[in-house]
C-alpha cells in the first residue's frame, strides 16, 4: 500500500474563518450561531493521519471512523480498533468495516474544495503510473452522454454477500434464566453469531460482556448440553466433541448463566 495516492491533507490550516460560514441576520433572528471549524474537528478528522476523512470507514463493531486508506493500512499488522482496542475480527478484519458515505458527504460538504483537490490528485497518481482512472474518479464530461442499454443478464439478481470460508461455525446463545428475570439483565438481542472455530468460549465470555456491558464481578459460565466448557476450549472442538446432540439447524448451541456476586 506504499503506493497509495497522497490524500489530501492541504486543507487542514485553513483559518477557521475561511471555513465557517459568517452569521447572517436571519440566523441571529433564529437564535442560531456560526461556530469555528475546530471545533468540529473531533468528527471529521480521521485519528490515524490528523486529516480530513477521505472515503470514511467505520468499524462496525464499535463505530469508530478512519479514512479508508489509513483503516486499510493499520489492519495490515493489527486486528483492534485503533481507538479503543477492541478486536475488530479475529483473522479478517476488514470484513467488519463500511463504507460511511452520510459522513463522507458532510466533511465535503464542510470543507470547501476538499472533494475537488482529491480527485485530481487521484486521476494524477492514476495517470502518472500509466494506469486506468477508476470511474467514480474520472472528472463527467460536459456533453450529455447516452446510457448504455443493459444486458439482461445484468438485471438478473445477484447475491451481494458471501460468507467467508473461516467463518465455519454458527452459534447460538441461549441465556439461562432470561424468563425469569436475572436482576436487569436481558437476552442478547442478536444471539446468532457465526465465527471462526478456532474461536474460544473465553472469546465467546467476552462477547457475552461487552453485548451485555457486565462488570468485571460477574461469573459468566457457558454450556454445551450439560457440560460447563473450559475458556481455553474451541468452539470447533466443542462441536466435533459434542456431535450432533449439540446441534440445531447445523448451529451449535451455547447456554451460558450469569453468577452474581455471593451466589
Amino acid at each position: 500500500m506504499d503506493d497509495s495516492p497522497e490524500r489530501n491533507k492541504s486543507l487542514e490550516y485553513m483559518d477557521d474563518s475561511d471555513a465557517a460560514e459568517k452569521p447572517c441576520d436571519n440566523n441571529d433572528m433564529w437564535g442560531e450561531r456560526s461556530l469555528p471549524m475546530k471545533e468540529f474537528y473531533p468528527y471529521i478528522r480521521c485519528s490515524l493521519c490528523n486529516g480530513f476523512f477521505i472515503d470514511a470507514t467505520t468499524i462496525t463493531e464499535c463505530l469508530h471512523t478512519f479514512c479508508k486508506s489509513c483503516i486499510v493500512k493499520h489492519f495490515f499488522y493489527s486486528n483492534r480498533c485503533p481507538n479503543c482496542a477492541i478486536v475488530v475480527h479475529q483473522t479478517q478484519p476488514l470484513y467488519n468495516i463500511r463504507p460511511d458515505r452520510q459522513l463522507q458527504d458532510i466533511v465535503y460538504k464542510m470543507v470547501p474544495y476538499l472533494e475537488e483537490a482529491e480527485r485530481i490528485q487521484m486521476c494524477t497518481f492514476y495517470k502518472e503510473r500509466g494506469l486506468v482512472v477508476p470511474k467514480p474518479v474520472v472528472v463527467p464530461a460536459t456533453l450529455p452522454v447516452k446510457p448504455q442499454k443493459q444486458k439482461q443478464k445484468d438485471l438478473m439478481p445477484q447475491s451481494v454477500f458471501t460468507i467467508p470460508p473461516e467463518l465455519d461455525v454458527s452459534v447460538m446463545l441461549e441465556f439461562v434464566g432470561a424468563e425469569e428475570g436475572i436482576e436487569n439483565y436481558k437476552p442478547l438481542e442478536r444471539k446468532y453469531v457465526r465465527v471462526s472455530g478456532e474461536a474460544t468460549i473465553r472469546h465467546v465470555e467476552l462477547f457475552i460482556r461487552r453485548k451485555m456491558e457486565l462488570s468485571p464481578n460477574l461469573q459468566v459460565d457457558v454450556v454445551c448440553g450439560e457440560h460447563l466448557l473450559e475458556q481455553c476450549q474451541s468452539l470447533r472442538e466443542v462441536r466435533n466433541t459434542m456431535g450432533e446432540n449439540a446441534l440445531q439447524d447445523g448451529m451449535l448451541v451455547l447456554h451460558f448463566g450469569i453468577v452474581l456476586p455471593g451466589q
